[in-house]
């Protein structure tokens, strides 16, 4: 028989991204709705730890859905990868009526949403990271909104990286994933996309490239490197004693996590919160929220974090193909 679920938690973990405030706000009005009360939980796992537990109505969500951040706040929480801090955690939930949580996050987030649910706390994780590099789903809240950021800021670096006649590196957000960084590429007409994925470390075909295209009457290069690649500082310096062509990098950094989030975040952040409280609902537990071929579906948490993801094989073709 399923376990009956009465109060729900919902906390977000690890890095903070847009469209977060309208996935909690789909949880606790959807839960509310269904007659279920609802605990936010301040500072991640941090907060539970901590017993940061707070009383949440649909008022507590009024007005957050086009705000970016999180309004429960996140942190790193190092004391929950301990035995320790999971029994803490777990005995503040008791203590609080909590037997559901949605946690909305990252991997490292559901990782400690497994160890919840292994203690008899029922969880539902909901994908939450700008990096897209959740391998069971097409889709993470924040993506969506860090990648039009990004793109905005690129094309006007662009303008003036034409205008002195520049090379120019631009370093995009998206840890060890290179998705950011390839959507940019293309999207921002980039003559090179460094991918964590698929660089080879070699400089000098770049160096190349960038000399072609100046005897081809080429004003400008746009480098668009990935973080898990980095360096991009010492890159122009280097760039620029070879070619003799003034380079500048910018690394664009946080500014890709903050910001109203797109339609697209707040819709389907919606979904995904709303989904994550019907499967609590359900008596579900150790599950993750997907988007997948058109559709909102769930894993089990251990199948999706054992899945691998990787850059898809055409579009990288593509983003070589456009540049040249």
């Amino acid at each position: 028989m399923a376990k009956e679920i009465k109060t729900i938690g919902v906390l977000t973990s690890g890095g903070d991204a847009p469209g977060m405030n309208a996935a909690i706000r789909a949880v606790v009005r959807t839960a509310i709705n269904k007659g279920l009360k609802v605990k936010g939980i301040e500072k991640g796992y941090n907060g539970l730890i901590n017993n940061e537990i707070v009383d949440m109505d649909k008022h507590s969500v009024s007005d957050i859905i086009q705000k970016g951040g999180t309004i429960l706040y996140t942190a790193r929480c190092l004391e929950f990868m301990t035995e320790e801090g999971v029994q803490k955690a777990v005995e503040n939930c008791r203590k609080a009526g909590i037997d559901g949580m949605v946690v909305i996050g990252g991997d490292g987030s559901f990782r400690g949403a497994q160890k919840l649910a292994a203690h008899g706390i029922n969880t539902i994780g909901v994908p939450g990271t700008i990096d897209l590099d959740i391998a069971c789903t097409e889709y993470t809240i924040g993506f969506d909104t860090a990648v039009n950021t990004a793109m905005e800021a690129i094309d006007k670096i662009r303008d003036t990286s034409t205008s002195h006649e520049r090379c120019s590196i631009i370093e995009v957000m998206g840890r060890n994933a290179g998705y950011i960084a390839l959507w940019c590429g293309i999207a921002n007409g980039a003559e090179d996309i460094l991918l964590p994925e698929r660089y080879d470390c070699d400089e000098q075909a770049i160096i190349n490239h960038i000399i072609e295209g100046r005897k081809k009457g080429k004003k400008h290069h746009l480098i668009i490197n990935a973080e898990g690649i980095g360096h991009s500082t010492g890159m122009a310096r280097r760039i620029e004693a070879a070619t003799g062509i003034e380079t500048r990098a910018t690394i664009l950094g946080y500014m890709q996590r903050g910001g109203s989030p797109t339609c697209k975040d707040r819709m389907y952040a919606s979904i995904m919160g709303s989904y994550a409280v019907d499967l609590l609902n359900e008596g579900k537990s150790n599950r993750l929220v997907a988007y997948k071929n058109g559709a909102f579906i769930d894993y089990d948490i251990d199948e999706a974090l054992a899945m691998k993801k990787d850059i898809n094989e055409y579009e990288f073709d593509v983003s070589n193909l456009l540049s040249r």
